[in-house]
């Protein structure tokens, strides 16, 4: 039993070894042996970046309905609140990074897509299959900068709300008292309409993402 799971393991640590290494090739042929071309792999990441947009959507939701209760606080443990907040700042950080990341890789595996679908074009000698190939080509194209574009303007909103946020809980940890809770009251009002308008975004690149997956073939 253990076998499997360590050729399994090792298997991993070679994809991940041939990513950070920058060996496109060797990562896209590996993945060819095991029957994953480009377009497979274009359609994982888009499908893991809409996963990563859902968890951290619902990491920015807790906060949000943190910063209400912070905002309306009337007394109790100041510590307690802090650390809460500090919490749910972190996750947010946590998640948000991993939609870097995967956003990184939608862009470097879409590029290479589109340039190998266009250097296969031009060696179709029939005119109508290399035509109907190149306005596929421009669909598939335009469609996946929509989702692009809409997954860097989430993106770029989530790292204002993050900064926004750091704010916050920096001068929280520097002034753990009822009178400075008291008032960040509208700066928290502030904020929660920060996160409710990057809540907003966030969803709408998760169905730009759903959309875009579902022009992409099986």
């Amino acid at each position: 039993m253990k076998k499997p799971q360590s050729f399994f393991s090792l298997l991993v640590f070679c994809f991940v070894a041939l990513s950070l290494s920058g060996c496109s090739t060797m990562y896209y042929k590996t993945w060819e042996t095991l029957g994953k071309e480009k377009r497979d792999l274009l359609r994982d990441n888009v499908e893991a970046a809409r996963d990563e947009n859902v968890e951290a959507k619902e990491e920015f939701k807790d906060a949000l309905t943190r910063l209400k209760e912070l905002g309306n606080f009337d007394g109790g443990k100041l510590e307690v609140a802090y650390n809460n907040l500090k919490d749910d700042y972190e996750n947010c950080q946590e998640s948000a990074e991993d939609v870097h990341d995967r956003i990184d890789k939608v862009e470097s595996i879409a590029d290479d897509l589109f340039d190998e679908w266009q250097a296969e074009i031009e060696l179709i000698g029939n005119a109508n299959m290399r035509r109907d190939s190149s306005k596929k080509l421009k669909l598939t194209k335009r469609k996946y900068k929509s989702l692009h574009q809409t997954m860097l303007e989430s993106e770029k909103q989530m790292d204002s709300v993050l900064l926004r946020f750091r704010d916050n809980v920096l001068f929280l940890k520097h002034n753990l008292n009822a009178q400075a809770i008291g008032g960040l009251a509208a700066e928290f009002k502030s904020v929660e309409g920060d996160v409710q308008r990057l809540i907003d975004r966030m969803q709408a690149s998760i169905t730009k993402a759903d959309e875009f997956i579902a022009t992409l073939p099986e």
